[in-house]
């Protein structure tokens, strides 16, 4: 008959079968004969966990900076409204001083005017 030309499906599970083969083969060679690459294998896991530590270190202190300023938000929040309750008590006050003193300032003007009428009317007899 000839020569016959594989055809597309044939080649492509023959690259397959061969890519598993090496990888295998691979896989034989260092996982079971090499100590080094065990060893290579636990430094990295010992790198990988040390940068998980790092990463959950950065989380913890994120965490911890983000309740440290919403403690010192709550904290300048507490001190504006006690500065706002002082300042109207503060007012308040003045105004009560203000209107006493305007009270005062009344009697006093009204007994002055009562003593002056007085006197006109001792001149008067």
């Amino acid at each position: 008959m000839g020569f016959k030309d594989p055809g597309y499906l044939e080649r492509k599970s023959a690259a397959t079968d061969a890519r598993k083969a090496a990888l295998e083969k691979f896989r034989a060679k260092t996982a079971a004969n090499d100590p080094a690459a065990a060893d290579r294998q636990a430094s990295r896991q010992a790198v990988s966990m040390a940068r998980d530590a790092r990463a959950a270190a950065r989380k913890a202190a994120k965490a911890a900076r983000e309740i440290e300023v919403a403690q010192e938000a709550a904290r300048v929040r507490e001190l504006a409204e006690q500065a706002e309750r002082d300042a109207a008590a503060q007012a308040k006050r003045e105004s009560a001083e203000r209107a006493t003193r305007e009270i005062a300032e009344q009697a006093d003007r009204k007994a002055a005017r009562d003593a002056r009428y007085a006197a006109r009317k001792a001149r008067k007899k």
